[in-house]
C-alpha cells in the first residue's frame, strides 16, 4: 500500500547553453534561423524527461546561458544589453554575460614572423579577443548546483569535448548528463554522456515566426 505521506516522485530537469556553440550551430543548419527563446527551455526539459522515464513527471528548473561580449565593440554591448535586460529577464532563465579579453600577443606576419601589434593605417590595436571563463562557469554551475540538488538531469548545449570530465564525474554520482546535439557535432561528449537529445529535429519548435513587415 502506497503511503499518503511519501513525497512524490519528481524529475528535475536543468538546462546548460553555451550560446555562442549553440546558436550557431543552429544558423549553420539555417542561416536566418530565429529562436523563440521562451520555449526552448521547457521543450529541452520535457524531451530529456522523456528519454529518462515517462511515467515519473518532471519539472523545469532553469535553464542557464553563457556567453560573452567585447567591451570595444557597440554591437556588443547591445548584445550584452539584450542578453541581461531581455533573455535575463524571461521566467526560469539565468543568464552568464562574460567581458571578452584582449590577447596576450599580437598576429605576426605568416612570412617573416614579425609581430604586428599595431594597424599600420590607423594604429589601431591588432589583437584580437578571446573568450575566457564560459567553459569554466558552465562546469562550476553544474557542479554546485547537482551538490545542492538543484537537478537530477542536466542538458548541455554545447559541442565542445572539454565537457567530457564533468559530464563522466556527475554520471559516477548519479546524475544524468543529456548532451543536446546538433546536426551530429560533439561525437566525443556524445559517448560520455547518458543520453542524446536531437536538437536539429527539435528546431521547428523553437523557431520564431518571422517579423512581419509593416
Amino acid at each position: 500500500m502506497t503511503d499518503p505521506a511519501a513525497p512524490a516522485l519528481l524529475l528535475k530537469v536543468r538546462i546548460f547553453v553555451d550560446y555562442w556553440n549553440f546558436t550557431l550551430a543552429c544558423k549553420g543548419l539555417k542561416n536566418d534561423f530565429r529562436f523563440d527563446w521562451s520555449n526552448i527551455g521547457p521543450l529541452f526539459a520535457e524531451e530529456a524527461a522523456k528519454m529518462v522515464n515517462k511515467a515519473i513527471p518532471h519539472s523545469y528548473e532553469a535553464m542557464h546561458v553563457y556567453s560573452s561580449y567585447s567591451p570595444h565593440q557597440g554591437v556588443d554591448m547591445k548584445f550584452k544589453h539584450w542578453l541581461t535586460s531581455v533573455l535575463d529577464k524571461q521566467p526560469g532563465v539565468v543568464v552568464e554575460a562574460v567581458e571578452r579579453k584582449l590577447k596576450k600577443s599580437p598576429p605576426k606576419c605568416p612570412k617573416c614572423y614579425e609581430a604586428a601589434t599595431n594597424c599600420a593605417s590607423c594604429g589601431a590595436d591588432m589583437r584580437g579577443t578571446e573568450e575566457k571563463g564560459v567553459d569554466t562557469r558552465i562546469v562550476t554551475d553544474m557542479m554546485s548546483l547537482a551538490w545542492s540538488g538543484g537537478y537530477d538531469v542536466a542538458v548541455l548545449v554545447s559541442a565542445d569535448r572539454d565537457f567530457v570530465p564533468v559530464a563522466e564525474e556527475l554520471q559516477k554520482r548519479g546524475f544524468k548528463v543529456i548532451h543536446a546535439q546538433i546536426n551530429g557535432a560533439g561525437q566525443d561528449l556524445a559517448r560520455h554522456c547518458w543520453g542524446v537529445l536531437d536538437v536539429s529535429a527539435l528546431m521547428p519548435k523553437f523557431e520564431a515566426a518571422p517579423k512581419v513587415k509593416a
